[in-house]
């Protein structure tokens, strides 16, 4: 085989439609556009339009919350927690700051929150905002303690 005799697969690449190259093509003159209004005409976007009647998207009722004060707490796992204090990236007293040190957090945000994903077998002291039930019991079966530090989080 050579270099000149390289091709695509059968079927592989479609040729592009070729409008308005004249009358004999069958797209020509109008390309395929039909004859005056707003379609026939370049920079055209009707998505959602109905033609002066109201839009399906502006008669249906608006539905839902988003509360503009909610807390957004950056999650983690003690399953990787496990893994990170395995490889000896983390000790066994963790605070927030050491989470994100390590790399298993990337940013604070209103927090860091603990849950119960995970084998945890270290005898770890973990400080951190917030943390569900199930991880708290994970991680004192573990013979560790477990932390909350804000009011306001689930214990």
């Amino acid at each position: 085989m050579k270099l000149n005799e390289l091709r695509d697969n059968p079927g592989a690449a479609k040729k592009a439609k070729r409008v308005g190259r004249g009358p004999g093509s069958g797209k020509g003159k109008t390309a395929g556009r039909g004859i005056k209004g707003q379609k026939s005409r370049s920079g055209v976007a009707i998505n959602g339009y109905e033609g002066g009647q109201m839009p399906l998207y502006q008669r249906l009722p608006k539905r839902g919350f988003n509360k503009p004060n909610r807390k957004a707490y950056a999650v983690v796992n003690l399953g990787l927690i496990q893994k990170f204090i395995d490889e000896g990236k983390l000790g066994t007293e963790i605070t927030e700051n050491e989470l994100i040190d390590s790399g298993l957090v990337r940013r604070k945000k209103d927090g860091i929150r603990v849950l119960a994903k995970g084998d945890f077998t270290a005898k770890a002291t973990i400080t951190v905002t917030g943390a569900s039930k199930s991880a708290i019991e994970a991680v004192e079966k573990a013979g560790g303690s477990l932390t909350v530090t804000s009011a306001s989080a689930e214990a």
